[in-house]
């Protein structure tokens, strides 16, 4: 009979992991913040991570004692795992979703690939909806390691194929990893004709390849050159022989030179005659959908601003001295949070909208119906608690969510005092200024409480009052969109 005391086994070694006579090695983490320090055992670390084997192997000794810095890993996170690795488990109930995504990231960076492995498939199996209202945030991360997070890549492949804009409408869409674009090109049935593939394509090759004239009659043999080494991994995957001859002529033929002849000529032999055998490989065409997306022809982009106001504050953004028609606005507003369906918790808005920029939080005041809101270029960063600087928010007032008569807008003027991320994220939510405009309850609901502020201070962050009373006030609802310019 075989007894197995591996709960003891771990306890123990934790109590090791507290001993600070016999370590030695040192950790240095959070640079951001004070440094922090950790100690351990070389001898632990060499047996549980092939990845600190060779760390340590490459680090120098200073008195018999290695020193080892990692200044992008937050002390949370680093100090989960360093038990990990000495006692063998982590707790995900008492964990937020985003440390367990960084410690996902942490743990494959380690090679501590049975930690990796079981977040992956948590996050994926539990956290779902966090995953897709973070896709910026952890799509283009986990491209960084190209063997590795296979299930989460195929999780976002999956949504890609069915709502390609996510990435290709992206403001981020020309910054996502090769391996990242080559994968999504690969997909049969991606949701989009091809010759805006192509498109996005080439302007994401272009974004990537340097000194390229503007115009394209200005480019020399060199600057196709230059791009046609840049898009050689993504070249092969545009299915070309499923173009009209207008769209080839059009699009493809002012830039032939990046293709190799054989292609070129086969591909206009095959629109004149395409029952003849090529030597080129002829992709299948992509597989689309009647209907590409669910109908939302009844459904509101939103319960508070109509697109007419929309249009206004997109026109504010880009300093316009008239709005956009709101059939010509150039933004989308995509929905990041709304009260009334996640929560009106200060918490709720840091962990919701923590790590995205370029953001609009619009809000309806119980008492009258009028709307007030600000707009923040800057990222929400729930680890900060400071003054954010910058010269390009604004804040501004609308009498109702019906019309847009008479709308008060009032840009930032005193830079430095901007926005204000407070320590208290149980307490306050989104704060413009010196309480020009400001979310805040102190019972957790900003429906419930008078806490919530829209008014001109004594020390006027913003150029003028968007309210002419100072009374606090609580809302009916809230939502905040992130600002995504169209293509």
């Amino acid at each position: 009979m075989k007894f197995k005391f591996l709960d003891k086994l771990s306890q123990d070694f934790l109590e090791l992991l507290n001993d600070k006579e016999e370590y030695n090695v040192v950790f240095e983490v959070d640079q951001n913040r004070d440094i922090k320090t950790f100690t351990a055992h070389s001898t632990i670390l060499r047996c549980r991570s092939s990845y600190f084997n060779q760390e340590l192997t490459n680090t120098a000794s200073d008195n018999h004692i290695k020193t080892i810095s990692k200044p992008k890993i937050s002390a949370q996170v680093f100090e989960i795992i360093i038990k990990y690795i000495y006692g063998g488990a982590v707790d995900t109930e008492i964990l937020d979703t985003k440390t367990i995504y960084k410690l996902m990231i942490v743990a494959n960076e380690f090679e501590l690939k049975e930690l990796s492995v079981e977040l992956e498939k948590y996050l994926i199996d539990f956290k779902a909806s966090w995953l897709k209202t973070h896709f910026s945030l952890v799509y283009h991360s986990i491209y960084k390691s190209d063997d590795k997070f296979n299930d989460l890549k195929n999780f976002y492949n999956t949504i890609i194929t069915k709502y390609p804009n996510l990435i290709f409408g992206s403001i981020e869409f020309t910054s996502i990893h090769e391996s990242a674009l080559v994968s999504i090109l690969k997909q049969d049935d991606l949701q989009m004709i091809e010759t805006e593939i192509w498109d996005y394509v080439i302007k994401w090759g272009i974004a990537r390849s340097s000194n390229l004239p503007k115009k394209l009659e200005d480019w020399s043999d060199e600057n196709f050159l230059t791009l046609k080494t840049t898009l050689q991994q993504c070249l092969p995957l545009i299915r070309y022989f499923h173009m009209s001859i207008l769209d080839v002529m059009n699009k493809i033929k002012p830039y032939k030179k990046i293709f190799d002849k054989q292609l070129w000529n086969d591909l206009t032999q095959y629109l004149s005659h395409p029952n003849r055998s090529f030597k080129s490989t002829i992709l299948p065409p992509r597989s689309i959908l009647i209907q590409k997306l669910p109908s939302r022809v009844n459904e509101s982009f939103s319960n508070i601003i109509s697109r007419n106001q929309a249009a206004e504050i997109s026109s504010w953004i880009d300093c316009k001295s008239t709005s956009y028609h709101p059939m010509n606005n150039p933004y989308k507003f995509q929905l990041i949070l709304r009260g009334s369906k996640d929560g009106f918790a200060p918490r709720k808005f840091w962990d919701l909208c923590d790590g995205y920029a370029r953001t609009i939080v619009v809000s309806k005041i119980k008492e009258t119906n009028q709307i007030v809101g600000g707009y923040n270029p800057l990222v929400w960063d729930k680890s900060k608690y400071d003054w954010m600087e910058t010269d390009k928010s604004f804040i501004f007032s609308f009498k109702d969510s019906l019309t847009s008569t008479n709308p008060i807008l009032s840009r930032v003027k005193e830079e430095t005092c901007a926005l204000w991320y407070p320590s208290d994220k149980d307490i306050y939510g989104p704060r413009f200024g010196l309480d020009e405009f400001m979310m805040k309850s102190h019972v957790s609901n900003f429906t419930q409480d008078k806490q919530n502020k829209c008014m001109s201070s004594c020390y006027n962050s913003y150029e003028k009052s968007i309210r002419t009373t100072n009374d606090e006030f609580s809302i009916i609802d809230y939502e905040v969109f992130r600002i995504i310019k169209k293509y």
